[in-house]
């Protein structure tokens, strides 16, 4: 049986979901539920640790904005964050959550529709997220997951980052600059898998959060697609390959 919820939510609720969460992985295991089983709509200012832990079949859906690390933890749940209905602002020039989110996930999926600040999906191992803009060391330490970029990124990418796989929208030409490359490539969006997985994932972002940033960019895909560049540790390539 499916559920869905209408919350209000202010700063000071803290780890919202997460003790759902232990008692989903309590009943069920690290298997969780079916995708959408349990569905939360917020509305309002999430504080820190807006979904941390969640389970597989947790969706939550948030419109307003979050604090610190978001998804800490995402443990194959669903987090999507959306600007207020009435803003007037464009989400993709401004910060819509926090710091560190994504902390240490190692599944699920994760939707933004805005700017994030610093060290986004610092040691992610296995999550999928979609973000409009990023502060300073992103994708640090990131051992596994896809992480794509439909933004600016901040100084010091990819310090560490010994797997996983980032695309980053370079729509300034200057990414190279602020990358961290000790450890990763960079390359461009050649290959038609990479690039069917990219527009893939942004398809499924402007459905969850309905991103002007993400409509622009499908309507016009041909020239987007070109600005996308690939950052990847050649080791972490090298095993994808031998997957494949």
């Amino acid at each position: 049986m499916k559920v869905e919820l209408k919350i209000q939510i202010k700063n000071t609720n803290r780890s919202f979901g997460t003790m759902l969460s232990g008692e989903i992985a309590q009943r069920y295991g690290d298997m969780g539920l079916p995708e959408d089983t349990i569905k939360i709509f917020l509305e309002g200012s999430a504080g820190q640790s807006f979904g941390a832990f969640a389970a597989k079949g947790l969706t939550m859906r948030l419109e307003g904005e979050a604090n610190d690390y978001l998804g800490k933890g995402l443990s194959g749940g669903k987090i999507i964050l959306i600007p207020p209905a009435k803003a007037v602002f464009n989400p993709s020039e401004n910060i819509i959550a926090g710091n560190t989110l994504l902390y240490g996930a190692t599944s699920g999926e994760a939707y933004i529709s805005g700017g994030v600040g610093q060290r986004f999906c610092v040691r992610n191992s296995g999550a999928t997220a979609v973000v409009e803009g990023i502060g300073d060391h992103g994708c640090e330490y990131m051992t596994g997951g896809t992480v794509v970029i439909l933004g600016k990124t901040g100084n010091n990418f990819g310090a560490g980052m010994s797997g996983g796989v980032a695309y980053v929208l370079d729509s300034e030409g200057d990414f190279e600059e602020r990358c961290n490359e000790e450890m990763v490539g960079i390359e461009n969006l050649t290959g038609t898998k990479d690039s069917k997985l990219v527009k893939e994932l942004i398809e499924r972002h402007y459905q969850y959060t309905n991103s002007r940033r993400a409509k622009d960019i499908l309507d016009n895909w041909n020239t987007y697609a070109k600005l996308f560049l690939k950052v990847c540790s050649p080791h972490y390539q090298k095993h994808l390959e031998h997957i494949v």
